[in-house]
């Protein structure tokens, strides 16, 4: 028999026990015990129905006493009473001020809850005691709880409170206590949790697609609005939610593109809807002055210099819109130069015509008429050519003007050590002479006007770090601290990031509030960015009620340090619409929060989306190296892998993105076989079965 200091608590996860067999328990309590001594410890058997969740019977076997131990019939211990170790005591009382800590928390946010609509009142609750638990360090009393066979409470977004109860009547039990206990009702709240969110996410981005549960939203490239079919292969591929982004074309192209999707939708068989991002303030770098109109046609070559691709011009007639230039022959070609022509000279055209010319370094050319095709004629050369707006091009006697070049992007240049003043001036800037401190425009006036020396600013998605040296009327002068190698290029329309600095901008412009009605009468979804407070939900679901559009959905573009911090109070405010959800802009958070913590805070917040019963999208360059080349790296097959946590991933548009979404739809099946959230679900590794 064991000795009157020796505890055991088990479960089992059978119907039945085997009595045949022996058990032990893990680490600080680690106990072997006979299988007659084992059967005569057990006093407590509970049996609960079958999880909605994994479908299984369980028992719940408790060894809570050892007869004949103790003269007074009552649990004996090391002092005369109690077996339980004095440490067994004290995560009772834990976990007992973490759940009064819970309802604390609820109590104090009471009027915010009951603010919500209704179908996210558990959900607000929920959110509210994640959140209260997440400002706790309660990492070593996870492991004293894995120490006795409780839950860790390693998942408790589903539901936080049934989480700690479960670990409390689980040490209450080995404690000896009575009970009883409710674990159907906890087990009731788990499974409630998960539905909660599931329908949640089926309002907002419509039914999961067959086999999987994370939905893929597709944000449609611009020529979506004149190819139907293009539009049709996406939700064949797999596209579940179609995304436009209103920084791009227009009210026109964006009706044909809706109108397409309706009606693939319907062809499809499936729901397929559409979300729009409306612009947001746009805090870029101001123009530079245009460097010359030169245009260069390159050939590839191998290592040891041999021709692999030549290079190529489209000739176009420069009284049309330029038609785009035919795909390269291979994979190994440089991007085609367009060249607009007088349209008789280029009718005049035939295969295997020679076109010479003096490029822009004076340096003879001939290119060689290969195909007529519609709207041009495509030439290729064996050397690389400068070609400049008028340069002179002959064929047969015949000559033209080389014209419709654009000019090239001119950049500054900035290393560590360099100043940069940033201005609310936007006229165009010049590169600095030798000697000189570069200056460039911002888009934002306020945005200058309110940085302060000491704060940091971010160029270009965090490639320039700067901090504020100097700041006067209508500038600042940034010292840069840190570039890539060498220096780094700095052009116009490049984002600019202030994490430190308030700015006071609200979260919708007047050019986003001019859209809203159209996003009401044609989309199911609106996205909003650069959310910092609940000042901007409260500004946002004002002008949504104006429209009015109670049943367009928002959702909360994350993608700001003030917005991560405060999403807690963010997400509760934005409950107040019935359809509601998060994105996830990965882009410019890693920039304003750094990216180190990449790896920590799109979990986090995935954590207290689910916690909140709110659906939750991962976006920004979900396997965009697939989208854009055909070909995906090691790495992004693993992040896709991981964004199958999400409710949604979102993919941008790439040559290749009806590929990119037949990976997507397969690594999300496969990964929703195996995870569930943060919850690993163990299936059988068959390659592992005869080891």
């Amino acid at each position: 028999m064991p000795e009157a200091d020796e505890f055991a608590g088990f479960v089992i996860d059978s119907t039945r026990y085997d009595p045949g067999a022996d058990r032990r328990i893990d680490d600080r309590v680690r106990r072997r015990l006979d299988p007659e001594s084992f059967a005569a410890a057990v006093q407590m058997v509970a049996q609960v129905p079958p999880s909605r969740r994994t479908g299984k019977q369980q028992t719940h076997v408790w060894c809570r006493r050892f007869p004949g131990l103790g003269d007074d019939g009552q649990n004996p211990g090391r002092t005369g009473g109690n077996v339980m170790p004095d440490s067994l005591n004290m995560l009772i009382a834990k976990l007992d001020e973490i759940l009064a800590d819970l309802e604390a928390a609820v109590t104090g946010r009471d009027h915010d809850i009951d603010a919500v609509a209704p179908e996210h009142r558990r959900g607000a609750r929920n959110l509210v005691r994640y959140t209260a638990l997440r400002g706790q360090d309660v990492r070593e009393l996870q492991n004293d709880l894995m120490d006795l066979g409780a839950s860790s409470l390693a998942s408790p977004e589903a539901n936080v409170r049934a989480k700690v109860q479960a670990a409390r009547n689980v040490l209450a039990a080995l404690r000896g206590d009575p009970g009883p206990w409710d674990l159907t009702t906890i087990d009731d709240d788990l499974d409630a949790g998960d539905e909660i969110l599931d329908r949640n996410a089926r309002n907002l981005f419509g039914p999961p697609r067959a086999g999987r549960h994370t939905r893929i939203m597709v944000t449609l490239p611009s020529q979506a609005a004149d190819d139907p079919a293009l539009v049709a292969d996406l939700i064949t591929a797999g596209m579940d939610v179609a995304r436009i982004n209103c920084a791009h074309d227009n009210p026109d192209a964006w009706r044909q593109m809706i109108a397409h999707v309706r009606d693939a939708s319907a062809a499809a068989g499936r729901e397929v809807l559409v979300s729009m991002d409306v612009p947001g303030p746009k805090l870029r770098t101001g123009p530079i002055t245009d460097g010359p109109a030169v245009g260069r046609a390159r050939v590839r070559r191998d290592e040891a210099g041999h021709l692999l691709a030549k290079s190529s011009l489209w000739l176009v007639p420069a009284d049309l819109e330029t038609p785009p230039a035919p795909a390269p022959a291979t994979s190994d070609a440089r991007p085609t130069l367009t060249v607009q022509v007088d349209p008789a000279w280029l009718g005049q055209r035939r295969p295997e015509d020679a076109i010479r010319l003096r490029d822009n370094r004076g340096r003879r050319r001939r290119f060689i008429v290969a195909a007529l095709e519609t709207g041009g004629a495509l030439a290729y050369g064996s050397r690389n050519a400068y070609i400049a707006d008028g340069t002179l091009l002959d064929s047969d006697g015949r000559t033209t003007r080389a014209g419709g070049i654009p000019p090239v992007p001119r950049r500054l240049l900035l290393r560590p050590g360099d100043r940069l003043v940033l201005t609310d001036d936007l006229t165009p800037v010049e590169p600095p002479a030798p000697g000189e401190t570069a200056r460039i425009g911002c888009t934002l006036a306020e945005a200058v006007a309110a940085l302060r020396t000491g704060q940091p600013v971010l160029l270009d998605d965090g490639a320039i770090e700067a901090t504020v040296e100097s700041v006067a009327s209508g500038e600042a002068t940034l010292l840069i601290t840190r570039t890539k190698p060498g220096g780094q290029r700095l052009g116009a329309e490049k984002g600019i990031n202030l994490p430190e600095t308030h700015l006071p901008l609200p979260a919708l412009t007047a050019e986003d509030q001019s859209l809203l009605p159209f996003i009401a009468a044609h989309a199911d979804a609106v996205a909003v960015s650069f959310l910092r407070s609940v000042a901007d939900i409260d500004h946002v679901l004002e002008a949504l009620d104006q429209i009015p559009a109670p049943g367009l959905g928002l959702i909360l573009k994350i993608e700001t340090g003030p917005g991560f911090r405060e999403l807690p109070s963010m997400l509760l405010a934005a409950m107040r619409r019935a359809r509601v959800g998060v994105m996830i802009a990965r882009g410019d958070l890693a920039v304003e929060v750094g990216f180190e913590r990449l790896s920590e805070v799109p979990r986090q917040i995935l954590a207290l989306c689910e916690a909140a019963h709110v659906p939750a999208i991962w976006a920004t360059q979900v396997l965009e190296t697939l989208a854009k080349t055909g070909q995906p790296s090691r790495a992004e097959i693993t992040d896709a892998a991981t964004a199958q946590r999400a409710d949604c991933v979102m993919l941008n548009k790439g040559p290749y993105i009806v590929e990119a979404i037949r990976a997507l739809d397969d690594i999300l099946a496969r990964m929703g076989r195996v995870q569930r959230k943060s919850r690993t679900l163990l299936r059988p590794i068959h390659s592992w079965a005869d080891q």
